[in-house]
């Protein structure tokens, strides 16, 4: 074989390797997220510390919603637990389309948003979606000591244990002018404590959100839980979903379907059984 022909050989081979290196690029550069999630083996799911009966100690709702979700992608679940920052748009920023100053995150996808228009329109880096619970501010009471219960009035006479930093604290200490301001104890951290006074016998009436009052006293026919009667509370609560950065929206349509297989099939039903709360589709 001449020099020219083996320059030809070798010119040619070089050309298909630059063609087959630029055909493989464009694959790489267009892997989605979900591409991403999958290619990594994993899912990592944002999940709220100290948040009783979602997560507590790497054990709640959440964490078996969060285990689901990446089953159905066939992933195995890489769990990324944070503490609550001032407020919902921190945690967005933090945990979904940019990450925390300190270093960690973003995770795929956040648990626990509230699926809320407002807020929303307030992070249009983040898609908001797929309910999978709906939430209220509540109260549980001592049938015996406290028969009827109709309007916040129905209060008088009574000490209320509710946790001081919470929704349920808020409208209480506010309600009908501060009528019950000094009835109510608030020293407790969460409402799932403050469900824990009300069964022990310490308090007639406990206040907080539904979740929390229910998976300490429900099934216990000795208490009632009911929605707080307060024209100032969200009526019919407010739905409880999860959230992704902008771009994932392949993620999101994979996350939505398999949080509708979940309801489907009665799995989101028995997982929130399994921590006391009772559940209904969103």
């Amino acid at each position: 074989m001449g020099k020219q022909d083996l320059d030809f050989r070798r010119r040619r081979c070089l050309l298909a390797a630059v063609a087959a290196g630029a055909a493989a690029l464009p694959l790489r550069l267009s892997a989605t997220p979900l591409d991403k999630v999958k290619s990594r083996g994993s899912l990592i799911v944002g999940l709220y510390n100290d948040m009783p009966p979602f997560h507590v100690g790497g054990k709640g709702i959440d964490m078996e919603v969060a285990q689901a979700l990446a089953e159905a992608l066939g992933v195995r679940l890489s769990p990324l637990s944070f503490n609550a920052d001032e407020n919902m748009n921190d945690d967005l920023r933090n945990l979904v389309w940019r990450g925390h100053y300190l270093g960690f995150g973003p995770a795929d996808v956040l648990l626990h948003v509230p699926v809320d228009k407002p807020l929303m329109d307030q992070t249009p880096q983040a898609l908001i979606f797929a309910p999978y619970y709906r939430e209220r501010v509540a109260i549980a009471r001592n049938r015996e000591r406290v028969p009827q219960f109709e309007s916040l009035a129905q209060l008088t006479g009574h000490r209320v244990a509710v946790p001081g930093q919470s929704l349920a604290g808020w409208l209480l200490i506010g309600a009908d002018g501060g009528a019950y301001r000094d009835q109510l104890v608030t020293r407790w951290k969460d409402g799932a404590e403050a469900a824990v006074a009300l069964k022990s016998g310490e308090f007639p009436v406990a206040a907080g959100l539904m979740s929390e009052l229910e998976s300490v006293l429900r099934g216990d026919s000795r208490f009632a839980v009911e929605p707080l009667p307060s024209p100032r509370a969200p009526r019919d609560g407010w739905a409880v979903g999860m959230a992704v950065k902008k771009a994932s929206s392949d993620l999101a349509q994979a996350l939505q379907a398999a949080v509708n297989d979940l309801s489907r099939s009665g799995r989101l039903a028995e997982i929130f059984a399994r921590a006391n709360v009772s559940w209904r589709a969103v």
